[in-house]
């Protein structure tokens, strides 16, 4: 049922507009999936899949501070991009009946940018803080006494004659998303009055999300074809909405469009992904991993270089996936593939050498860290 979401603007576009005749001239691609997006977003924690012990505890959080007639306390929320943080804040702000404002840690570079937001802000207003974790130190420390006081200390003048002018702040509720929790100083974190680490959906979750989404895109898919596709969507929901699009595209043009498991497969082979839910940089990993290196140790920025991305594309896009699928691991002299890894691409590994560890089938620390 959710979500593309960790998005730093409100979704939905704004109105294309008609020819004489009726017809959206102007309309992007990007404002359609907008709309798309915020068509298949949740709007109360009881349409919510997923989740459930962080559903329960948020629920009683709200419920109480609705009872009580006050704000509800700062709820920060950590996990993988896609599980639905966004949505979550959007959900706390409906259940609040409160507007919401959203923005991000890298917007906020200077304490008079966090300054501008905070001194704009309604009571009982939510604010989003998108990758919290990237704002920038004078920020933070402004957002302490913000969180914790309601109120802000702006320096008027520089030098000896600076003037602190403290600023009172309505009460607000702040929702901090994070994909790096353990990048946020304990200070932040302490301040907190909720804080919620998302999983990944498993497949039984992400079929119900799907067929969700897919009653809300007036689609038709069989059990099969669901379960096809949330096989495939790397226990996110994001992912699986994603590939939903792309089997409706494909049903449409090439089936009935009607999504079975068989459509949904050929669909997901057009777009190179494999029944593990591996793309095509994952696979380009593994082989360079396999079939360049004999499987490793190798460097992060060699293995980079052999499948021509850059490092932190590698690192932080596909390296994830591949470890918590057991298909790779971080070893201290570099990456190295797993039994797992050759199975799947079909490859035999190299026989062991004497005195190599377990695991490490290439040759030992030729290509570094």
């Amino acid at each position: 049922m959710n979500w593309d979401d960790d998005t730093d603007t409100a979704p939905g576009p704004a109105a294309a507009p008609l020819t004489a005749d009726g017809r959206i001239v102007g309309a992007s691609a990007d404002g359609e999936d907008q709309a798309v997006e915020a068509a298949l977003r949740p709007k109360s924690l009881g349409e919510f899949v997923g989740q459930e012990r962080v559903r329960e505890q948020l629920d009683l959080v709200l419920t109480a501070a609705r009872a009580r007639g006050a704000t509800a306390d700062h709820v920060l929320l950590s996990g993988a991009p896609g599980l639905g943080k966004t949505t979550l804040s959007m959900i706390i702000a409906a259940e609040m009946q409160a507007p919401i404002r959203i923005t991000s840690g890298p917007a906020i570079q200077h304490a008079g940018d966090l300054a501008a937001i905070l001194s704009s802000l309604h009571e009982g207003e939510v604010l989003f803080l998108d990758e919290i974790h990237r704002m920038s130190r004078p920020a933070e420390e402004m957002l302490y006494m913000a969180m914790e006081d309601f109120r802000v200390d702006v320096i008027v003048g520089k030098g000896p004659g600076a003037t602190a002018i403290p600023l009172e702040l309505p009460p607000f509720t702040l929702v901090g998303a994070t994909t790096r929790a353990g990048l946020l100083p304990p200070p932040l974190r302490d301040r907190f009055g909720f804080t919620a680490h998302m999983e990944f959906y498993d497949p039984a979750e992400l079929e119900r999300v799907i067929h969700r989404s897919a009653q809300l895109l007036d689609l038709e898919i069989e059990t099969a074809g669901a379960a096809e596709i949330a096989g495939r969507s790397r226990g996110t929901p994001r992912i699986a909405n994603r590939l939903l699009r792309r089997v409706r595209d494909y049903a449409q043009v090439k089936a009935d469009g009607v999504i079975t498991r068989e459509v949904a497969g050929a669909a997901l082979r057009v777009y190179e992904v494999d029944d593990r839910g591996l793309d095509r940089l994952d696979r380009a990993v593994l082989q360079a991993l396999l079939k360049l290196f004999g499987g490793g140790p190798v460097g992060l920025s060699t293995l980079a270089v052999a499948v021509g991305e850059e490092r932190e594309t590698v690192e932080e896009v596909a390296e994830p996936f591949l470890v918590r699928e057991g298909l790779l691991a971080r070893t201290p002299r570099g990456r190295v593939a797993t039994p797992a890894a050759w199975a799947h691409l079909g490859l035999t590994p190299p026989q062991q050498t004497p005195g190599q560890a377990p695991g490490q089938l290439g040759r030992p620390g030729l290509f570094g860290v």
